[in-house]
């Protein structure tokens, strides 16, 4: 069985990579180098995601136990979790808030709106990373298009060099150029498949986050009532001091 001519000869992708041109070339590269980030991305945002999901929903069971600021404070500590928004609760009262009259509302009010900025850096730092995949999956499709409209341009101008209007001629030099576009949609339909799955994971942890907050206002909503009651006793008690018999 004699063998097919060159002109029809099956090309695979990685041949028809290696005979682009070195335009078309580099942006098969670059697509490539985008789809491959798209997974870097996926893989680590998503082992942190689990890692931070386990960690909040230990936290919430933690708090919920918890009777006063002061205890859940320790338990923080312990475990080395939410601590910092028990700190920013009792360093308000302790530190910022020591030379104000008492004003229990004033000081809920100035606790919810330090823990609220707490809150809203954890969104940032939770979708950090994420942007780069909405970029890759907005720009990668005219990318490919591109290295397309690039490749079948140089098809046409050989073409025209070579006086040949044989289509066994061009057809090599555009399924070279239609790689691109193919490429350009590998890259970008996972991209924004991940984008949207790493979005819903995020809302999921700050919707958690946010479950922490109000956890740590009804401790300090508790501290305070605590207070009122003991101040009204004459006795002299600590924001956020441990409950006796705890």
């Amino acid at each position: 069985m004699s063998p097919l001519p060159s002109a029809a000869m099956p090309f695979s992708p990685w041949e028809m990579f290696l005979n682009a041109g070195p335009v078309v070339r580099m942006v098969m590269s670059l697509l490539a180098f985008a789809s491959v980030l798209s997974w870097t991305v996926f893989l680590a945002k998503s082992v942190e995601f689990f890692r931070l999901g386990r960690r909040l929903e230990r936290d919430t069971r933690s708090l919920a136990e918890a009777a006063s600021l002061q205890i859940a404070e320790e338990r923080s500590r312990a475990t080395r979790s939410v601590a910092h928004m028990f700190v920013a609760a009792a360093e308000e009262e302790r530190i910022r808030s020591h030379d104000i009259a008492d004003d229990h509302d004033g000081l809920k009010e100035r606790i919810v709106l330090h823990l609220e900025r707490l809150e809203a850096a954890e969104g940032r730092r939770l979708m950090r990373g994420t942007g780069l995949l909405a970029t890759i999956g907005a720009t990668s499709p005219f990318i490919g298009l591109f290295g397309t409209v690039w490749g079948i341009m140089t098809s046409f101008t050989g073409i025209a060099a070579s006086k040949a209007t044989s289509l066994a001629v061009v057809a090599p030099g555009i399924a070279e150029a239609l790689l691109a576009t193919a490429l350009g949609l590998v890259a970008a339909i996972p991209a924004v498949v991940i984008y949207n799955h790493l979005a819903r994971q995020s809302a999921t942890c700050r919707a958690q986050v946010a479950d922490l907050t109000a956890l740590v206002m009804r401790l300090v909503s508790r501290d305070l009532g605590r207070m009122q009651m003991l101040t009204a006793s004459g006795q002299v008690v600590h924001f956020g001091a441990r409950i006796a018999g705890e």
